[in-house]
C-alpha cells in the first residue's frame, strides 16, 4: 500500500459560507419570481428561501462533512473506497469551493467544500506527474 500524501476533508466554514450564498441567491430569485407574478407578499421569497436552504444544509451537514478523500502516491481514494489510479487522471481543477477531478475516460468526481480547491488540484496534478515519471 502506498503512503498517503494528503487528505481532503471538507471545511465546515466553507460548507456554511456556501449555504449562506445559496440562501442569498435563492432569496433574490424567489423574490423576483413573486414580483413578476404580482404577489404582494415579497417577504415570503426571502423567508422561504432562507428556511429551505437552512433546513437542507442542517440535514445534510453531517454526511457531507464526513466525506474525506485521500491522495496516495499512486491513487486517489474516494470516501466510499473507490480508487482512481493517478495515471487515469486527465486533469484536476477548482470549481467554486469544489475540486473537480476528470479521468481520461471522462468520469468527473467532485471533492466538495474545500477551503483552497486550487492548491488541492495542483497537489493532485503534481502527485500524478511524479507517479508517471517514476513508472
Amino acid at each position: 500500500m502506498s503512503e498517503t500524501v494528503a487528505t481532503f476533508p471538507p471545511s465546515r466554514q466553507t460548507y456554511i459560507k456556501e449555504h449562506i450564498m445559496l440562501a442569498a441567491l435563492g432569496s433574490v430569485l424567489l423574490t423576483g419570481l413573486l414580483l413578476a407574478l404580482g404577489n404582494p407578499h415579497l417577504w415570503v421569497g426571502v423567508v422561504g428561501s432562507a428556511l429551505a436552504i437552512a433546513l437542507r444544509g442542517g440535514y445534510a451537514m453531517k454526511e457531507q462533512l464526513g466525506m474525506v478523500w485521500a491522495l496516495t502516491e499512486s491513487q486517489l481514494v474516494a470516501p466510499d473506497g473507490r480508487k482512481i489510479p493517478l495515471a487515469e487522471i486527465e486533469t484536476a481543477r477548482h470549481l467554486f469551493s469544489a475540486l473537480q477531478v476528470i479521468t481520461r475516460t471522462g468520469e468527473k468526481h467532485l471533492i466538495k467544500y474545500q477551503p483552497d480547491p486550487a492548491s488541492g488540484a495542483a497537489l493532485i496534478l503534481q502527485t500524478r506527474d511524479a507517479a508517471l515519471s517514476r513508472s
